[in-house]
């Protein structure tokens, strides 16, 4: 059966079950539910472990042995299997159904594996261990939820924001430090933990422990974007440019959201459906809900311009010309990043009538030209 983790104690609390599947891309919250589901089973007499992980050339008939065996001691087992790749394979396919159709009391499963994608979670072999066990989806927390997370966590030793507009600033404080890092937050909010006594938290006391440990990704770079939160998405630029980030990656990822805006522009013009829309051009997840807000923001004429100076800043970023020759009106910004702003601008923030703001943080050389205005 599914279960949502934030059932994973009351589940626990009333008995374990044989078999257990985590799967999902979020180390942490991956980790902590593993390590309740190993207390309960210490705490049940599981105190025998053996850990397996699947590699090339990974001997699957020892894996069956473990979970049909006793141990030396007549003690009752737990029995690990990480599948890094989240691919078994037809002989581990086979291994895993066996596995699941095994009853053994003195045997406790768990298997891990990274996110998966919808084919595989309808395979045979997934389904059977589903079906068999507990299996528990570990989705990411996503960028508007991280406040109310990291104000749980607080809360969870002891801790809480003070009320009102200060404790709202100290959480978005956290969350903006943080930026796509969960492992990081949950070490800030330990950290507040040893600082602080139990009781609310000032802004100021938050600004003062937490650090800055963002980690910028390229893909969250078009969140920011559809979104139209234009402080973040300088942050970002900033950041990547930063940590060393390709400019012709991040030139990458910004162009294919605007391609991708400009096919669903057309198709919604032409009277098809933007459900339908969104599925053919593959956009899932948090993309899809900020889809509809960002077409409604910004014209066909402007991405089409928008697809104009991409051609640009892509000669530019490979080290040819920038612009068109006898054409300097057009050319884009002398520093690729204040290009790479400008055209994340047409979507974020598309204002004919004002210029878009200079990034914050951005160190400028007396000879680089101010950003132009989104077009």
């Amino acid at each position: 059966m599914q279960l949502r983790p934030d059932a994973l104690e009351a589940h626990l609390a009333k008995g374990l079950a044989g078999l257990y599947v985590v799967y999902g891309d979020e180390h942490l919250l991956a980790q902590e539910a593993c390590d309740r589901i190993r207390a309960a089973a210490r705490a049940a007499g599981f105190t025998d472990r053996s850990v397996f992980t699947v590699e090339r050339g990974f001997d699957w008939s020892s894996l069956l042995g473990a979970s049909q065996s006793m141990s030396l001691f007549g003690d009752r087992q737990l029995v690990e299997l990480r599948i890094p790749s989240g691919k078994p394979g037809k002989e581990g396919a086979d291994t895993l159904k066996a596995l699941a159709s095994a009853v053994n009391d003195d045997v406790l499963t768990m298997v891990t594996l990274p996110r998966l994608d919808a084919a595989t979670q309808k395979s045979a072999w997934f389904t059977a261990l589903a079906d068999a066990g507990v299996a528990l989806k570990i989705d990411p927390v996503e960028r508007a939820q991280l406040p109310n997370w990291v104000g749980q966590r607080l809360a969870a030793q002891g801790q809480r924001v003070a009320a009102g507009e200060d404790g709202r600033r100290a959480l978005a404080f956290i969350a903006e430090r943080v930026e796509g890092n969960l492992l990081a937050a949950h070490q800030e909010i330990q950290k507040l933990g040893l600082l602080y006594p139990a009781g609310p938290l000032s802004f100021e006391q938050v600004q003062d422990a937490v650090l800055n440990v963002a980690r910028y990704d390229v893909f969250k770079l078009n969140e920011a974007m559809l979104v139209g939160d234009v402080g973040r998405l300088a942050r970002m630029l900033d950041g990547l440019r930063g940590e060393g980030e390709a400019a012709v990656l991040v030139l990458w990822a910004v162009v294919e959201e605007v391609r991708t805006l400009l096919r669903i522009k057309r198709g919604v013009a032409a009277g098809k459906p933007l459900a339908m829309l969104t599925r053919e051009n593959r956009v899932w997840g948090p993309r899809e809900r900020l889809i509809g807000p960002a077409l409604s923001r910004v014209s066909e004429a402007a991405l089409e311009k928008a697809l104009a100076l991409a051609a640009r800043l892509d000669r530019q970023v490979k080290g040819l010309s920038g612009g068109t020759p006898g054409n300097h009106r057009n050319d884009p910004p002398p520093d690729p990043w204040d290009g790479l702003f400008e055209l994340a601008m047409t979507v974020a923030a598309p204002k004919p009538s004002a210029a878009p703001p200079v990034p914050p943080s951005r160190p400028r050389t007396p000879t680089a030209a101010p950003a132009r205005r989104p077009s």
